[in-house]
């Protein structure tokens, strides 16, 4: 209880200045609701296969679905940003439902009591996916979703899983939205915008990703420019010590020929240069 609380807290802080109060409030609910449905159907299906009790008189419970969902929301809002722990792991926050996920199933595995668990975490991870997906309101109260590629279900796997995923992904999507994304697909943007009224997708958590994702591209540029304009200069560096180091020694050998020359042989030199002059 007690870090489901906390996670609540910590992930509420990051969502709610930008969903709402009402709004985190409506998610928070909803997919608790829906995760405790699913997990019903689920174990009841599970005792008409298999006709174990096990799966009717287990008493289940948790937050684990919400917690689940809000790492869903994360990933919506801010999928770029470094997450480091222990100084030792690194990665994205668009990975951190993946991870969650993962690690409640290997938890499965080794530990018999977290199984509990894994009904609560698949199923508010792909409610609220589904939620934020399709049927959120924006602020503008014409458009709901999110139809961004950096939000498909695919997105949730590895590249060499998401061909895969992502034909499942689309048969999903069009069970879930119906005609409704065919009708948007074909708003006319120039009725809107002759209207005053924002494009599909131009909500404020869109661009702050969009401009989250061109910071990052612009810092991986510059720093490849700085490294290879350290490089050239390290090479231009190289060139113009070599070069002074040649002039170095060729100066001993000139003057080393100059004094083996003999007094005639340098009053003549110093005739003829007199003579061009």
């Amino acid at each position: 209880l007690i870090p489901d609380v906390a996670a609540l807290l910590f992930l509420g802080r990051l969502l709610e200045p930008v969903w709402g109060s009402k709004e985190f409030l409506r998610f928070v609910l909803l997919v608790n609701v829906l995760t405790t449905v699913c997990t019903f159907i689920a174990m009841v299906t599970a005792y008409y296969f298999t006709f174990q009790g096990y799966f009717l008189y287990e008493p289940i419970s948790g937050f684990h679905g919400v917690v689940a969902g809000l790492l869903v929301g994360v990933k919506q809002l801010m999928p770029d940003h470094d997450i480091t722990i222990a100084y030792i792991l690194k990665f994205r926050a668009k990975w951190l439902p993946s991870l969650f996920v993962l690690l409640t199933v290997v938890l499965c595995f080794c530990i018999g009591h977290y199984r509990l668990f894994l009904p609560f975490v698949v199923f508010g991870t792909y409610t609220s996916w589904a939620y934020l997906r399709f049927f959120q309101p924006k602020a503008d109260g014409q458009f709901k979703g999110d139809p961004s590629d950096d939000f498909a279900f695919e997105t949730f796997f590895p590249e060499a899983l998401r061909p895969v995923v992502g034909t499942v992904a689309t048969i999903l999507g069009r069970l879930l939205c119906g005609r409704r994304a065919d009708r948007a697909a074909v708003v006319d943007e120039d009725e809107l915008l002759a209207a005053g009224k924002p494009l599909p997708g131009s909500d404020p958590a869109e661009a702050s990703r969009r401009r989250e994702r061109g910071a990052r591209a612009l810092e991986e540029r510059l720093a490849k420019a700085a490294e290879a304009a350290a490089a050239g200069a390290a090479a231009a560096g190289g060139s113009a010590s070599g070069g002074a180091t040649a002039a170095a020694a060729a100066a001993p050998t000139a003057v080393a020929t100059g004094a083996s020359l003999g007094p005639s042989e340098r009053s003549a030199s110093s005739g003829n240069l007199a003579d061009k002059v």
